[in-house]
């Protein structure tokens, strides 16, 4: 069963679709939905804020206390008029990302506890120089799409650390934002600051340069203050991931389906509240979907149920028609290791040949407490790496090289043939990180492993990088907008 058609979208990048795999049969995927609308109608979703409740009731929800419970027609209905994708622009208006079909963008996440220096390497809180440096460094890499915070800084007030790390990625980079707002008053005040940038807020509402995010409560519980970050998002028309963040054996069952089922019925219940606040408003489900360790009780970012589950939650959002967010380029390593590595390259790699649309949490170390650049870096690398796999092999006229075969002939070489001189950078990947030279050479650079290679490159961005300047009369709107906090 497939709710919606996707077929006919069009895409601005280009997916080869034989290297994209499935992990769940169409059976399957219906089996899914149809557990996914009885949890929704037989058991309900607690919701925690009156406006979202008088909504669902006047649209036909059963209503029980707090608990609300959804008939199918209402959740097929939310899924059928919300857009089946959105885009996010640059700070200067030109279109970047296109969130549908199988196309794959990566970028890091927000709100760790504790970052790692890029000088010193100490585990500490991050400041807001943190993430001025962190958006410096992601502007500059090749496959770092959009920008999140990387960590909440704590040497700005509390209350308002989420607006002040939003003015340092502002003014350090122009690729895209995903963010978040602490509650629906700081949203506000989020808008205000990006309509500075894009001069009115009806200018950013065409040319969305930023996206919001906020999470249910796993199992089944909609928060006040998620709600109306939810319906703020909507009124304005701004695009907006509906995530869950489930741990399965925890706060989901231990099955991976079970955990699937918990999730959707979060993301789609949230959907249903979006859209009946205003139909056709910018949506995307969200999810990262971990396990839990029964050894240490921690919730896994690197082991293997944590990429299946993302890569089947990104087949059930191809069923709806619908964008993903999805989670990778992480690990449960506390260093940026062979650990890292193995993990991180691990849920790279399901995720793009599954075709998750917004993939974060790049760079993360210790299962989503710390965030680490030279991790970060690395990660670059390795999706550069998974996108040259996901390109897979052209076969036309020009790739198939007889003009070049019979050129050369028997016993040549095709080093100096022009053929080669035209086409090698498109055909061949070429690494920045990772090391070709013979062994001599390697010795003789410094026996540099690839996180050296990483957390070099990292203090390299941040003391030469020079993004393109936030416009004075932006950046002195937003800083007049801040010093009018309370």
């Amino acid at each position: 069963m497939k709710l919606k058609r996707g077929d006919d979208l069009k895409s601005n990048q280009v997916v080869n679709r034989s290297l994209q795999f499935r992990v769940l049969s169409d059976s399957q995927r219906d089996e899914i939905h149809y557990a996914v609308l009885g949890v929704l109608e037989d058991v309900g979703v607690v919701v925690k804020c009156e406006r979202a409740m008088e909504l669902l009731k006047k649209a036909g929800a059963y209503i029980d206390g707090e608990n609300a419970k959804m008939p199918r027609a209402l959740v097929e209905k939310a899924i059928r008029t919300a857009p089946s994708g959105f885009a996010l622009y640059d700070r200067n208006g030109e279109r970047r990302l296109l969130f549908e079909d199988g196309n794959c963008y990566f970028g890091p996440g927000p709100s760790t506890t504790y970052t790692i220096d890029p000088y010193s390497g100490e585990r500490r809180h991050p400041k807001k120089a943190d993430t001025a440096n962190a958006a410096r460094v992601m502007d500059a890499l090749e496959n770092i799409d959009f920008i999140m915070d990387f960590g909440t800084v704590q040497d700005v007030p509390t209350r308002y650390s989420d607006l002040y790390q939003l003015q340092a990625i502002l003014e350090n980079t122009t690729k895209p934002i995903v963010h978040w707002g602490f509650d629906s008053q700081n949203c506000q005040v989020i808008l205000e600051m990006c309509s500075a940038v894009t001069g009115g807020l009806e200018e950013l509402q065409k040319r969305p340069f930023l996206a919001l995010f906020a999470c249910s409560n796993t199992p089944l519980l909609h928060t006040v203050e998620a709600l109306d970050k939810l319906i703020f998002t909507a009124e304005n028309n701004i695009p907006f991931v509906c995530v869950s963040a489930p741990a399965a054996g925890a706060t989901s069952p231990v099955s991976l389906a079970g955990t699937l089922v918990i999730t959707l019925a979060e993301c789609l219940s949230g959907l249903v509240i979006h859209q009946l606040v205003r139909e056709g408003a910018p949506v995307a489900l969200g999810g990262v979907t971990a396990a839990t360790d029964m050894q240490t009780m921690a919730m896994s970012y690197g082991c293997p149920e944590f990429s299946l589950m993302h890569a089947a939650l990104t087949e059930m959002a191809h069923f709806y028609g619908l964008p993903l967010w999805g989670t990778a380029g992480c690990t449960d390593s506390k260093a940026v290791d062979q650990q890292a590595a193995v993990e991180a390259t691990a849920s790279i790699m399901m995720s793009a040949m599954s075709g998750t649309n917004m993939v974060h949490d790049v760079g993360y170390l210790e299962g989503g407490n710390c965030s680490s650049l030279a991790m970060l870096v690395m990660c670059d690398e390795i999706i550069g790496y998974v996108k040259r796999l996901a390109r897979g092999v052209q076969v036309d006229d020009v790739t198939l090289a007889l003009d070049a075969i019979k050129r050369v002939g028997p016993m040549g070489e095709f080093v100096t043939d022009p053929h080669t001189y035209e086409h090698f950078k498109s055909e061949i990947w070429f690494p920045s990180l990772m090391d070709r030279h013979p062994c001599q050479r390697w010795l003789a650079d410094g026996s540099l492993t690839m996180g050296d290679q990483a957390a070099a490159r990292v203090r390299e961005l941040i003391e030469n990088h020079r993004p393109e300047p936030l416009e004075e009369k932006a950046k002195n709107e937003i800083d007049k907008i801040l010093s009018g906090l309370a």
